[in-house]
């Protein structure tokens, strides 16, 4: 059992007066985990997590989903090491830029135009920018029930997070209820010749269980009515990008967006971003068609650092040379086939449930009442920490991961729900140390 987080307490202590929020990233912050967690953590290997007081622990969501191979996955490292020695940033584009694009673009042969980023929330609202800028329109619609597409005003104010950005621009944002083209209709009826595009995942494992759920299908509809009332249409891949299929969902369903953005699992955690399109719409991001009005798109002068492209054509490769699809889908199935058991072990496949998802399986609990419960899910949470277990609810399939580290899983969850109902009648706040972990888009601190 794992008690000693001494450094992490002191690393906590501190951090606060440094960082906002403590973190770079909110879904990382202290408000996301049980107090009795890793404040900080020290290096990763594999599929694992070790920590400043030298804990183990198996990572379940792999750097917020962008870690697909493995943490320190060496044929990447040895690509990144060749780039280092060459330098990682001039005043002229590098070659490997142009190799970069060639082949990314070979895995998406639907867009023919590429553009590179840091982060994903460049690239979306990029692809904003061009859609407005195409359209001549002002209103992006999106799914009111997707967890983020941006930290830019156009998406934030329009969640519970929109402290800071004035209403004038969270009213060019129009929502719609995902996976029902009836909604999206009804949007456009709203707004007539508005729209200039529809932003979206392509899929999300917790949309698997709605009733007539056909993700294709709606998909198809949905970029066909897009373009019949003259707006664009873009999937958004990254969290999808290199775990639905590969490159991502718009292989899976053959779909053709006029725009697509990438991210996280396609350079293993190496800030590496893209947005893919249509010539006939990232052209206007281009400096060719003179006397035209310019669309200032992307200039980021760290967007073409060689290294993190070079881990992004050693994590192509690898995908395409190892079957690494096949060995993380795989995975996912025992993952949900392991977790199941040991529910129905408890007997408490009313509480306690796991999304039938093979790349992005996530738990649910609910309480003794059956109603979903933050608490008891932050307790079962904690006890799977004390049990060398890093999660936050979900488990995200990587290379590096193995049978028998989804059964370390099964085994730290069986632990973790012994007296679970017991627990939950009595009360979670007798069992949890600290507060249970709070939304990242709430209205209050």
């Amino acid at each position: 059992m794992i008690s000693n987080f001494e450094k992490s307490e002191a690393y906590r202590k501190k951090i606060h007066n440094l960082i906002p929020g403590g973190a770079h990233t909110y879904s990382k912050g202290d408000d996301q985990f049980p107090l009795l967690s890793p404040a900080a953590i020290a290096y990763g290997k594999g599929g694992y997590l070790f920590d400043l007081d030298g804990n183990k622990f198996l990572d379940c969501s792999m750097g917020l989903t962008s870690v697909s191979l493995g943490h320190a996955y060496e044929p990447v490292l040895e690509r990144v090491r060749q780039e280092l020695e060459k330098g990682v940033n001039f005043m002229r584009p590098s070659y490997i830029e142009g190799e970069m694009a060639e082949k990314f673009l070979s895995l998406v042969p639907q867009h023919q135009m590429i553009k590179f980023a840091k982060n994903g929330s460049i690239v979306t609202t990029a692809a904003v920018k061009l859609a407005r800028a195409y359209t001549g329109r002002k209103l992006v619609a999106f799914p009111s029930d997707h967890p983020f597409y941006s930290y830019d005003d156009w998406f934030i104010g329009k969640t519970a997070c929109d402290f800071g950005v004035p209403e004038e621009i969270s009213a060019l944002s129009v929502t719609f209820k995902s996976c029902d083209l009836n909604s999206l209709i009804e949007l456009f009826n709203k707004y007539p010749g508005q729209i200039a595009c529809v932003i979206t995942e392509p899929e999300r494992s917790m949309d698997s269980e709605l009733p007539g759920y056909n993700a294709g299908e709606f998909l198809k509809q949905a970029i066909e009515l897009s373009h019949q009332n003259g707006a664009l249409f873009i999937i958004d891949e990254m969290i999808t990008g290199f775990k639905t299929d590969f490159p991502g969902s718009i292989k899976k369903y053959n779909l053709k967006p006029d725009m697509a953005t990438w991210g996280k699992g396609i350079a293993n955690g190496f800030s590496f971003c893209a947005l893919t399109g249509t010539k006939e719409v990232m052209e206007l991001g281009g400096i060719r068609n003179k006397g035209k009005e310019k669309v200032f798109l992307i200039s980021t002068t760290h967007g073409g650092e060689t290294h993190s492209i070079a881990a992004g054509l050693a994590t192509i490769a690898e995908f395409e040379n190892k079957n690494v699809i096949q060995h993380n889908q795989s995975l996912g199935n025992y993952f949900v086939e392991a977790v199941w058991n040991v529910i129905q072990t408890h007997k408490l496949s009313e509480y306690v449930s796991v999304l039938n998802s093979n790349w992005m399986p996530v738990l649910f609990f609910k309480d003794h009442q059956k109603q979903i419960c933050n608490g008891m899910r932050t307790y079962v949470l904690q006890q799977l920490i004390r049990n060398g277990v890093l999660c936050q609810g979900m488990f995200i399939p990587c290379f590096g991961h193995t049978k028998q580290d989804v059964e370390v899983f099964a085994a730290a969850l069986n632990d973790s729900l012994t007296n679970y109902l017991r627990i939950s009648e009595e009360g979670y706040a007798n069992y949890l140390k600290g507060e249970p972990t709070k939304p990242v888009f709430r209205k209050y601190l």
